[in-house]
């Protein structure tokens, strides 16, 4: 049974003519008690509405933190992102570079064959030349010997 403040204030005895209370104590004693039971209602309806409040900051706290945690997972997910396309897009530099240097590198060595293959070809001409050349020569030298009347 829940009692009010009000139902103390308004609590009644039967007053017996022997030996009986004062009525004026006891409806003192009463009104004390009634103060003090409100005194004590309106602290814990403060402490109730204090609780209250301090919960609902609790849960914004954790709410925050949530926030927070997602945040700072999804910077480190984005940050994740971007040094594998960062690798990535640096292998793909690399890889890139080094095909461009192998493509410089096989169109050196075909110019390097080509110009080889050109030297051979002076080399071969200059040799034909120098032999048609001396032929000529002699050929030029015999004429010369065969139309001297020596």
């Amino acid at each position: 049974m829940k009692i009010t403040p009000l139902d103390i204030q308004q609590q009644q005895f039967k007053v017996k003519t022997f030996r009986g209370l004062d009525p004026d104590d006891v409806d003192a004693f009463l009104q004390s008690v009634a103060g003090e039971m409100e005194g004590l209602i309106r602290e814990n309806n403060q402490m109730n509405e204090l609780q209250s409040r301090h919960t609902r900051e609790a849960l914004e706290m954790a709410e925050k933190e949530r926030e927070l945690r997602e945040t700072l997972l999804s910077a480190q997910r984005v940050i994740e992102e971007m040094k594998a396309n960062a690798r990535k897009e640096a292998e793909l530099i690399v890889s890139e570079a080094e095909i461009k240097g192998e493509r410089i590198v096989a169109d050196a060595e075909r110019q390097l064959a080509g110009l080889k293959s050109r030297i051979e070809e002076v080399r071969r001409q200059k040799i034909q030349f120098e032999m048609s050349f001396k032929g000529l020569l002699e050929s030029f030298s015999h004429q010369l010997l065969s139309d001297d009347p020596v």
